[in-house]
């Protein structure tokens, strides 16, 4: 996912150690989180709430976020990351116990984590590879960030 929304909507970009991050906010829910720069910010109070949690999870001071979300997606998808949401912080599943709890097989699942929306809020970097491998990662420099998510709240590596 690139930061250009087609629409206007409120949209605020910051500095974080996995790179530069972009939130988008319509009808007072978080909708995407991105990488890159935006030629233009309309901050809200929702965005820099939002900002604020994210810091302090870089920070290691936040475990979980208080956020109202809408992410768009397919029924099916919204069910996985719903499940994800579950995901606690230090914690991570493989995409077959999210399968086995879904009711569904692997394969689907990591396509739904591949097109979250909403990285690092909505966790997907807690899920790993059966037999512990990292998987895959689809933000910005792919497993070296969910490395970088999965050390900061103190999983070990496989």
């Amino acid at each position: 996912m690139k930061a250009s929304i087609p629409f206007i909507m409120p949209q605020i970009a910051f500095t974080s150690p996995i790179g530069p991050l972009a939130l988008f906010e319509q009808d007072g829910a978080i909708v995407a989180l991105d990488w890159g720069w935006l030629p233009e910010n309309e901050e809200s109070p929702l965005l820099l709430t939002a900002r604020t949690q994210l810091e302090e999870y870089f920070a290691g001071t936040r475990r979980h976020f208080e956020l109202p979300l809408a992410p768009s997606g397919t029924v099916f998808q919204r069910k996985v990351w719903a499940a994800l949401e579950r995901i606690p912080f230090g914690a991570t599943r493989s995409y077959g116990d999210l399968a086995r709890q879904l009711g569904t097989a692997p394969r689907p699942v990591g396509g739904a984590c591949g097109r979250n929306p909403i990285p690092v809020i909505i966790p997907c970097h807690r899920v790993l590879a059966g037999g512990g491998g990292l998987g895959g990662y689809s933000g910005i420099d792919g497993i070296e960030t969910k490395e970088f998510l999965l050390r900061l709240e103190g999983i070990p590596l496989p």
